[in-house]
C-alpha cells in the first residue's frame, strides 16, 4: 500500500512537471498580458533545511544530494546542518535554531524521537511545514517519515546473515539503543532469526555509540567472550567498519562473516577486500529528494485531498514512504562507488 501510495505520487509530480515544461516557468496571460509564476517555480528567497546528527558523516551526503537537486528543480535554496556530535540536546538546539528563522521547511533525522517530539510539533504549530527522514518521530506531528523500511531491512539482514554462516550457529549484533530506526531493524533481525533461522542463535549485543573506536572495541570483546561466533550484524556503517577493523586485527576473518549497513566508502573498500561480507543500501538520496518535494508542495499548498484539511485535521502526505533497499556484496559493491 505504501508503494502504491508513492508511485501515485511519482506519477501526480510527473504530470505536473511535464505541463510545467511545455508552459515555461512564466506564463503569459493573453487575456490581461500579465506574467504569472509558475507553482513548481518557487522563489529564491525560500530555505528549506535539512537538519541532521553526527553531521559530518558521509552517510548524509546521499541524502543531502537528493535534497538539493530538488531544490534545484523549484529554484529555492536548500540548507545543510546539524549536530556536529553524537548529542541528541545539541541536536534538539540546533533545530530550535533553524526554527527561529522561519524557514519554509524543514527535513529532519530524529536522534531519538521522544526528544524531538516536542520541537518538531513547535515548527509545525508555527506553520512551518516538516518532515522526517531515515530516522522517524511518530508522535511529533511531522506530516511525513520518508525512509528505510527498517523492520524489514532487519528481516534482509538476517537472511543474509543466515546464508554466510549456513543457517546455524552464534551471530552477536552492534546497534545504537534509543534510536528508533536501528531498533526496528534490531527487532526485524531479532524476529527473522526466530522465525526462520532457529539454529541461530543471538549471544551478545551491544552499544557502538556511533563511533568507528568503540564498536571495534565491543566487538573485539565479543570475539574473546564468545569464541564461537560465525557473524557479527552492524545497523550501522561507522559500527560495522568498526567491527572489521576488530574481525581483522583478531585474526577471524575466515570465519566472522559481517553484515554491514549503508554505502560510506569505509564499508565499501572493506567489503572490495573481502573483509565485510555484505552491506545493507538504503535509498538515501530517494530520502532527500521526495522530502524536499514534499516539503514545496505542502509550503505551496499544492496538495489538496480535502477542502480545508488543515482545518479538519486531515494529513495530505502518506504516512510513511519506503524508500527501499539493496544488498551489497563483492560481486556488486563497484556500482556503488
Amino acid at each position: 500500500m505504501k508503494k502504491n501510495i508513492l508511485y501515485g505520487f511519482l506519477i501526480i509530480f510527473a504530470l505536473s512537471i511535464s505541463l510545467a515544461g511545455c508552459s515555461g516557468s512564466n506564463n503569459i496571460d493573453s487575456s490581461s498580458n500579465t506574467v504569472s509564476t509558475h507553482p513548481l517555480t518557487g522563489s529564491p528567497n525560500e530555505e528549506y533545511y535539512m537538519i541532521t546528527f553526527s553531521s559530518g558523516l558521509e552517510y548524509w551526503k546521499g541524502c543531502y544530494k537528493g535534497f538539493e537537486d530538488a531544490g534545484k528543480l523549484f529554484g529555492i535554496k536548500t540548507v545543510y546542518t546539524g549536530s556536529p556530535q553524537y548529542d541528541v540536546n545539541q541536536q534538539v538546539t540546533v533545530l530550535e535554531q533553524v526554527i527561529a528563522k522561519k524557514p519554509a521547511g524543514i527535513a529532519i533525522t530524529a536522534m531519538n524521537p521522544d526528544a524531538l517530539a516536542a520541537p518538531i510539533k513547535k515548527a509545525v504549530d508555527a506553520g512551518i511545514p516538516v518532515v522526517t527522514f531515515d530516522a522517524d518521530s511518530p508522535n511529533s506531528g511531522r506530516y511525513s517519515f520518508l525512509g528505510t523500511g527498517n523492520e524489514y531491512a532487519g528481516t534482509i539482514a538476517a537472511r543474509t546473515m543466515a546464508e554466510l554462516i549456513g543457517n546455524e550457529g552464534e551471530v552477536a549484533l552492534i546497534t545504537l539503543p534509543g534510536q528508533y530506526n536501528h531498533e526496528l531493524r534490531v527487532e526485524g533481525f531479532k524476529k527473522t532469526l526466530e522465525k526462520e533461522f532457529p539454529n541461530i542463535k543471538i549471544v551478545a549485543i551491544g552499544n557502538g555509540k556511533s563511533d568507528q573506536t568503540e564498536a571495534a572495541k565491543v566487538a573485539a570483546g565479543f570475539l574473546q567472550a564468545h569464541p564461537n561466533i560465525k557473524g557479527i550484524f552492524a545497523t550501522d556503517s561507522t559500527s560495522g567498519v568498526g567491527v572489521a577493523t576488530a574481525v581483522k586485527e583478531t585474526n577471524r576473518l575466515q570465519d566472522v562473516k559481517i553484515v554491514s549497513f549503508d554505502t560510506d566508502k569505509g564499508t565499501l573498500d572493506a567489503i572490495k577486500q573481502g573483509i565485510i561480507s555484505a552491506s545493507i543500501a538504503q535509498g538515501t538520496y530517494n530520502m532527500g529528494y521526495w522530502s524536499m518535494n514534499f516539503l514545496y508542495q505542502l509550503k505551496h499548498d499544492l496538495i489538496q485531498p480535502v477542502d480545508k484539511w488543515k482545518e479538519k485535521n486531515i494529513t495530505p502526505l502518506p504516512p510513511n514512504v519506503d524508500t527501499g533497499v539493496n544488498v551489497i556484496t563483492i560481486e556488486n559493491v563497484d556500482a556503488f562507488y
